[in-house]
């Protein structure tokens, strides 16, 4: 299964992770230096939800993530699905 929001299209992303070694001047040292940049990923905050649309009188279940969980809330259930064309 993707990880994909079926409202916003979040996807999974691609990014990098600094490494620093050394201790920081503040604590006597001579300071943080970055020795190497490492390849991640980040992951959108997916969830699985059984939405209730009282236009359909039925439950639709979606995959999507917290922010347009909010979305859902804010415009309502079937103007958001129909958007996204889920319904």
């Amino acid at each position: 299964m993707s990880r994909v929001c079926s409202i916003r299209g979040s996807r999974v992303t691609t990014g990098r992770k600094i490494h620093r070694s050394g201790l920081a001047k503040k604590k006597g040292g001579i300071g943080r230096h970055v020795t190497k940049t490492v390849k991640r990923t980040i992951q959108p905050n997916l969830r699985v939800k059984r939405i209730w649309v009282p236009e359909l009188n039925r439950f639709v279940k979606v995959k999507l993530t917290a922010r347009a969980l909010k979305t859902v809330a804010k415009n309502g259930a079937y103007v958001t699905l129909k958007k996204a064309g889920l319904v």
